[in-house]
């Protein structure tokens, strides 16, 4: 039986999107810009209430936008091949190999081996390697993978004879939202780290002809999440959850013994080790080599190098992509290289869909005037101070995230966010960073993100549980993500609020 917020969502949508294309009206608004505004809206309704996958109703403006007039097929098909489609391939492709010689695995164990056997100290372990994974892979990836290795400790603390009484009970609640929180909070480091992040840039480059480099973003992604992060541990271990007994030698002891029955680092998991590390390496030093490097060897050789400066994010990560199809594997009789075609099967395609949907998405915005037409209409938000502004949509995506896609949420909001900056004359970066920051911290229901639902699977966790220290985490990333957009954006992107970026 078909649910029926999925039927009301099925007939809302195209019903919304024939009444606006029908009869709706407005001054300034061109038959064009409606189109748009009709097919977003049946887009938004779908995303909202899922009635369909969301990277189905991603593929709507491949029929909807040609069909209705808003933007020829050619110029829509397009978005879903933008050039940072092909950067998340690489990096996916990448987090594949890491993932198939269970590289993740031995760097999350070793993390958390540095880190004691304290309870506080073990989920701080797995806390600093769940986050640093997803930084690279997937969150939901990365809590599937840590899930198997926490439920061990887990057992070991209860099979512990100087265990006091119901203490397992609370360790193991503690180390599966800890798992979870820090495979979202993680994932904010990086732009490959989460999805909206993906989007964020995708904007931005069709909105403005920036682009936001891996570096760019690392510069504040990095001190934010580990900000964030320990608060979040602090918040777990001091305040939601007190441990009687804080010794545990009995974990020490289990992560020991995983180690030791991984072995050996292989010839495969040195070789993507190396690969991993050159393409990370790669990603940070380029915008040094563009501004530091070349200068100095064309000055000293009097030879151009500007074919360098057509290095970027994508190219890296499609080179150390294919180099991953080339090195031949070490005494291994099924592979012959580190990855074979199969493996591109472990792809997540629906994500580079929805990421595609969301750039032409912003790509009709620009090219119809909606966008400037939705500027006009929000004009009377220029009084509301800039910080009131940063902390209403902090909220409101924070509570929208709850219940929807964090990805469908900022590919939906995000052009609508850039026709805002426009309309009250501020740099777009403190509303859309503001809006893709919020996405990722949503931490009160199992289906807000995916790491939440995984860890819910363990058993050990309640909805209530979930809920009673979930919502008090939101209260603390949207205070630390409105003052730290606020105060601290301005100087690490160096720009001011009233200036409107150019490429």
């Amino acid at each position: 039986m078909i649910p029926s917020k999925n039927i009301i969502g099925l007939i809302l949508g195209p019903l919304l999107f024939t009444i606006i294309l029908l009869f709706f009206e407005a001054d300034g608004l061109s038959f064009e810009a409606k189109c748009i505004l009709a097919s977003t809206t049946w887009m938004a309704v779908w995303w909202v209430t899922e009635c369909v996958p969301i990277s189905v109703t991603a593929l709507l403006p491949i029929v909807l936008f040609p069909l209705t007039g808003g933007m020829d097929l050619a110029t829509t098909t397009a978005a879903y091949g933008h050039k940072l489609v092909y950067l998340f391939v690489g990096g996916f492709i990448i987090a594949l190999a890491i993932e198939k010689w269970h590289l993740h695995k031995r760097l999350a164990l070793n993390i958390i081996r540095l880190t004691g056997s304290n309870k506080s100290k073990v989920i701080l372990g797995f806390m600093l390697a769940t986050a640093f994974l997803s930084m690279w892979i997937s969150n939901t990836a990365t809590s599937i993978m840590i899930l198997p290795v926490g439920l061990a400790i887990i057992s070991q603390l209860k099979d512990d004879p100087k265990t006091i009484e119901n203490e397992n009970e609370t360790f193991g609640k503690s180390l599966m939202i800890a798992i979870a929180y820090s495979a979202s909070i993680g994932g904010m480091a990086t732009l490959i780290g989460t999805p909206p992040n993906m989007v964020l840039a995708g904007v931005v480059e069709e909105s403005y002809g920036i682009k936001l480099n891996m570096f760019d973003w690392m510069k504040f992604g990095v001190p934010l999440s580990s900000f964030l992060l320990i608060i979040c541990w602090v918040y777990l271990t001091k305040v939601a959850f007190k441990f009687k007994n804080e010794e545990f030698s009995a974990g020490r002891d289990e992560i020991l013994r995983q180690i030791k029955k991984l072995g050996k680092f292989s010839n495969e998991e040195i070789k993507v080790l190396i690969i991993f590390s050159l393409t990370a390496i790669s990603w940070i030093l380029r915008g040094y080599l563009e501004d530091y490097i070349i200068p100095v060897l064309e000055s000293i050789t009097y030879i151009s190098f500007d074919w360098m400066n057509n290095i970027d994010d994508t190219i890296i990560a499609i080179f150390f992509a294919v180099i991953l199809f080339i090195i031949p594997t070490k005494n291994h009789k099924t592979e012959k290289t580190l990855l074979v075609w199969n493996d591109t099967i472990k792809l997540p395609w629906g994500i580079l869909i929805l990421f595609g949907g969301g750039m032409a998405i912003a790509s009709a915005f620009g090219k119809s005037g909606l966008a400037l037409w939705i500027a006009d209409l929000l004009q009377n938000l220029d009084g509301i101070s800039l910080f009131l502004i940063i902390l209403i949509i902090v909220t409101s995506v924070n509570l929208l995230t709850e219940v929807t896609s964090n990805m469908a949420t900022t590919a939906m909001l995000l052009p609508v966010l850039v026709t805002i900056a426009l309309a009250i004359e501020v740099h777009p970066y403190f509303l859309l960073i503001s809006a893709t920051l919020a996405a990722s911290c949503a931490f009160m229901l199992p289906i807000s993100t995916p790491p939440n639902a995984v860890v819910f699977g363990s058993g050990l966790l309640k909805i209530e549980d979930m809920f009673k220290k979930g919502v008090w985490m939101n209260i603390i990333s949207i205070i630390t993500i409105t003052l730290v957009v606020y105060y601290t954006l301005p100087y690490v992107f160096e720009m001011t609020a009233k200036l409107i970026p150019t490429s």
